[in-house]
């Protein structure tokens, strides 16, 4: 299988969330750098190390199909030559409901690989809605 080559690690955040949007496992798990050092944490979940185990817990999250639409708020990137760092306040709706799911945290690290960058780590946190700061407009830090 041919996948996407991402030439910006902004480019690999959007398909990261195109995918998690889409509930679409090919598309998530193209996202990701093939190495056993990758690592995913859910929401109040464990530490998913490894391929093998990052794409058993989206094939979980998927299971019942696409179901979120996500608004990124407060986007913060420190960006190296060979290590991207993204942290973002994810705002999620869930379809059928009005009501949107407590934001959450997320950092994002993406490294530079010979297919591109590639995700090397999310780890999202909840957190209680008066945690998150009102939108500001994205920053990269250098």
């Amino acid at each position: 299988m041919i996948s996407e080559v991402f030439a910006t690690a902004q480019d690999a955040e959007r398909a990261f969330y195109r995918a998690f949007e889409r509930a679409d496992l090919a598309g998530m798990m193209a996202v990701w750098a093939e190495d056993e050092d990758i690592t995913c944490v859910h929401p109040g979940g464990p530490r998913h190390a490894g391929v093998v185990e990052v794409r058993d817990s989206w094939q979980q999250i998927f299971a019942h199909g696409p179901r979120l639409r996500f608004r990124l708020v407060g986007s913060r990137v420190f960006a190296g030559r060979m290590l991207s760092i993204h942290t973002v306040y994810e705002h999620a709706t869930v379809a059928g409901d009005a009501r949107p799911a407590n934001p959450v945290l997320a950092t994002n690290i993406y490294l530079l690989t010979d297919r591109g960058w590639r995700m090397l780590m999310h780890h999202a946190s909840p957190l209680a809605p008066e945690a998150v700061p009102q939108e500001t407009p994205p920053s990269t830090l250098h």
